[in-house]
C-alpha cells in the first residue's frame, strides 16, 4: 500500500507547504499513548516525519508517474510504522535549498508540524556558491539539530560525495571544491554524533558509484539510489528499534537512466543547472583554482589541507563540538570510515585507506 500526501491546509501541514510523493500516515499505539519516537502524548496515534534538506531529499531522481518526485524519503515512510499509512511525512526539501533555508523557513515549518523523527540533509548547494564560510553553515546546521533534538525529534543526517568530480573540472578546480565538501561532511559528522543523530556516511558509500544509482543528470540518487538510501536509514532505524514495517525493497520500479539518457540530460539542461547554482562561484573558485596552482607548484599543498581543517575545528569549536573521530576526506579522495552509530547497516565501516574518488555529488 503506497501511502499519500496530505495537504496544506488540511491542518495536516503548515500553510505554504507543498506536499511531494511522501506519506500520510498513524503509528500503531495505544490511545492516548506515545509514538515510537515519544514526542508526548499523540490522540491520532500518528507517527511525523518531517524531511528538511535539497533536492536529494526532495526525491528528484525519482518521478512519480503523474508528476513530481518521491525519493528515499517516501520510501523510507512505507516502512517507519506497522502499516504504510501509520506515518505522515511533511516533505519541505526543496531544490537548491542551502543550511539557512533550512535554519529558516523549513525548520519553522517542521515544528509546527511538531514531527518524531526529522532528516536534515543539506549543504552541498552551500560548496557551490561564492564565500563559502564553514562556521556559518555550522552554526546554521548546529541549530536545525540542536532545536529539533530539544524537542524530543530523532534525527536522520548524511553526509555528500565530493562535487568536483561529476562535473569533470581540472584538478586546480576540483581539489578546492573537494575541500570544501570535506569540510562540510566533517561538520556533519561531529555535529551528528554531538547531536545523537542516526548518521549515513554517503560520501563512502559503495554505491554511490553503482551502474544504475544514479539518475540520468548524474547529479542525484536515481530511483536504485533512493531505494538504497532508504534501506539504509531503515536499517539504522530498525536496529535502534525505531522502524517497525518492512524495508523499502531494492529493485526499481522501472528501468535505470542509461548512457544516452544521461548524455542528452548533460546537453540539453546539464549547463544551465549548473550556472543556476554557481552564479556566484566562478570568481571566487578561479582565485582559489590560482591558489591551488601555486601551492601545487611550490609543493605546499598541505598547507591548504591544514588550513581547511583548522578552519573546521575552529567552527565546532566555536560552537563547543568535539570534532569527530571520522578521518576527514582529503580533496580528491574518499575514506571509509565510520563507527556503530555513524555508518553503513551490515556492517561497521572501519578505516580502508583512500583510493581516487571515483565518487558523484548528489546536491540539490
Amino acid at each position: 500500500m503506497t501511502p499519500t500526501v496530505g495537504s496544506a491546509g488540511d491542518g495536516s501541514f503548515p500553510a505554504g507547504a507543498r506536499p511531494h510523493g511522501g506519506a500520510s500516515c498513524a503509528a500503531e499505539v495505544a490511545p492516548g499513548g506515545h509514538g515510537p519516537f515519544g514526542l508526548g502524548n499523540r490522540p491520532t496515534g500518528e507517527l511525523r516525519f518531517a524531511v528538511l534538506g535539497d533536492s536529494v531529499s526532495e526525491g528528484v531522481g525519482d518521478p512519480l508517474p503523474g508528476g513530481g518526485w518521491r525519493g528515499w524519503a517516501a520510501l523510507l515512510a512505507e516502512g517507519l510504522a506497522a502499516r504504510p499509512e501509520g506515518t505522515r511525512l511533511l516533505n519541505l526539501a526543496r531544490s537548491g535549498a542551502r543550511s539557512g533555508d533550512v535554519a529558516g523557513p523549513q525548520l519553522e515549518a517542521a515544528l509546527r508540524h511538531r514531527p518524531d523523527l526529522a532528516s536534515v540533509l543539506v549543504g552541498g548547494n552551500d560548496t557551490l556558491r561564492g564565500g563559502f564560510d564553514i562556521r556559518t553553515v555550522a552554526a546554521e546546521l548546529h541549530l536545525v539539530m540542536g532545536t529539533l533534538r530539544a524537542e524530543g525529534t530523532e534525527l536522520l543526517t548524511a553526509c555528500l560525495p565530493d562535487p568536483g568530480t561529476v562535473l569533470g573540472l581540472p584538478w586546480p578546480l576540483a581539489r578546492p571544491l573537494g575541500r570544501r565538501m570535506s569540510a562540510l561532511n566533517d561538520t556533519v559528522h561531529a555535529l551528528s554524533a554531538h547531536h545523537g543523530a542516526h548518521h549515513i556516511h554517503v560520501a563512502a558509500h559503495h554505491w554511490a558509484t553503482m551502474p544504475g544509482a544514479l539518475s540520468a543528470d548524474r547529479l542525484h540518487p536515481s530511483e536504485t539510489g533512493h531505494r538504497l538510501l532508504a534501506r539504509d536509514f531503515h536499517a539504522l532505524l530498525a536496529a535502534a528499534g525505531l522502524a517497525q514495517g518492512a524495508a523499502p525493497r531494492p529493485e526499481p520500479d522501472g528501468a535505470p537512466p542509461g548512457r544516452a539518457a544521461s548524455l542528452w540530460w548533460m546537453a540539453t539542461q546539464g549547463t544551465r543547472w549548473i550556472a543556476d547554482r554557481c552564479t556566484d562561484l566562478l570568481p571566487d573558485l578561479l582565485r582559489l583554482a590560482a591558489t591551488e596552482v601555486r601551492h601545487h607548484r611550490r609543493g605546499s599543498t598541505p598547507v591548504l589541507e591544514e588550513d581547511a581543517r583548522r578552519a573546521t575545528v575552529a567552527a565546532l569549536a566555536a560552537l563547543k563540538v568535539a570534532p569527530s573521530p571520522v578521518a576527514r576526506q582529503p580533496a580528491g579522495q574518499r575514506v571509509l570510515t565510520g563507527t556503530k552509530r555513524t555508518g553503513v547497516p551490515g556492517g561497521d565501516w572501519a578505516a580502508a585507506g583512500s583510493e581516487p574518488s571515483g565518487t558523484t555529488p548528489m546536491t540539490g
